[in-house]
């Protein structure tokens, strides 16, 4: 059974320290159609993976030395290969085993003595799932999307569009692995209100401006769903509001403070979010808000806001 013409064999990586107890299911999966390559130790695996890019790894959870565990979780904590699947192979089947091969970035386990094309159907699976998942990352690429993919219990960017890479490397000097520390926080202050809701998720898309220290820029990350596994997908976009707050400042005799409240008033928000945005206090927005009443000679939100939007050449909020 060799793969179709019209797409190039997947790749198989298999790691296991004794690759000859493995020889069934080497030649299975090259009669299947399948490049397999083969490690034998936990360095050799994390080279060979990193180098050669396979669509799924076959890993050993025991092996001396460096053990499977340890290599899925460099693994997963490097950019490069942190999407590849990773099927464990073990002999252990109790709980622990089996919660402990998943804490460390597997995606699925079979259990030894192999059955072939049980491994067989896995593998397919599960390319095929990284294969879409990978697909769709490059339609991001192509149509300029600066995206990016959060792991929470560690913050590393499990995979990034190269717009969001280049903006993390512009805005914040940063060498692309680790979420912003301001962005981190915020998201695990989100994402735990999100989750901890009984009545479902909030409306709409929360979003962070954090000042970039590297450019002195300001950026927006919105927070979108997450994939189920405590990763969540965040767009990351230029906030291009200078302009406005100046027209704001102008138009009604704001203080640059009172400017900024009234903008993300416009851009409806509550007074909460405007503090997680500018670091202030519910009560301080509040304060500004009232003399930002005050030199409009409104009493409403509703009504600052309509004349914010009237005055001001803010652009439609969204990603």
């Amino acid at each position: 059974m060799n793969a179709p013409a019209d797409r190039r064999a997947d790749v198989v990586l298999i790691v296991d320290d004794v690759p000859d107890n493995l020889a069934v299911l080497h030649d299975t999966l090259d009669e299947s159609g399948y490049t397999v390559l083969v490690a034998t130790d936990g360095p050799s695996a994390l080279e060979r993976a990193l180098r050669a890019q396979p669509d799924v790894i076959l890993l050993d959870a025991m092996m001396p030395g460096m053990d499977g565990f340890e290599v899925a979780r460099r693994l997963k904590a490097e950019a490069r290969t942190a999407a590849i699947p990773i099927i464990f192979m073990t002999g252990l089947t109790e709980t622990e085993h089996v919660v402990a091969a998943f804490a460390a970035g597997g995606t699925d386990y079979v259990t030894k003595p192999i059955r072939a094309r049980e491994v067989i159907a896995r593998i397919t699976a599960h390319s095929l799932a990284a294969r879409e998942q990978q697909q769709a990352r490059n339609a991001l690429d192509a149509f300029g999307h600066a995206t990016l993919m959060v792991r929470m219990h560690d913050g590393r960017i499990v995979w990034q569009t190269s717009l969001a890479r280049q903006m993390l490397e512009q805005h914040f000097a940063s060498e692309g692995r680790r979420a912003p520390v301001a962005v981190l926080a915020w998201l695990q202050r989100e994402t735990a209100r999100l989750v901890g809701l009984e009545e479902g998720p909030v409306p709409g898309s929360p979003s962070l401006v954090v000042d970039a220290a590297a450019s002195g820029r300001r950026l927006r990350f919105t927070l979108h769903e997450a994939s189920g596994d405590g990763q969540w997908l965040l767009v990351l976009r230029e906030a291009d509001d200078a302009a406005a707050l100046e027209a704001l400042s102008l138009a009604f005799g704001l203080t640059p403070r009172e400017a900024e409240v009234l903008y993300w008033v416009a851009r409806g928000k509550t007074n909460r979010d405007i503090g997680d945005i500018l670091g202030s206090s519910p009560a301080t927005v509040k304060k500004h808000l009232e003399h930002v009443y005050e030199k409009l000679g409104v009493e409403t939100r509703t009504a600052a806001a309509s004349l914010a939007l009237a005055r001001s050449p803010m652009r439609p909020h969204g990603p």
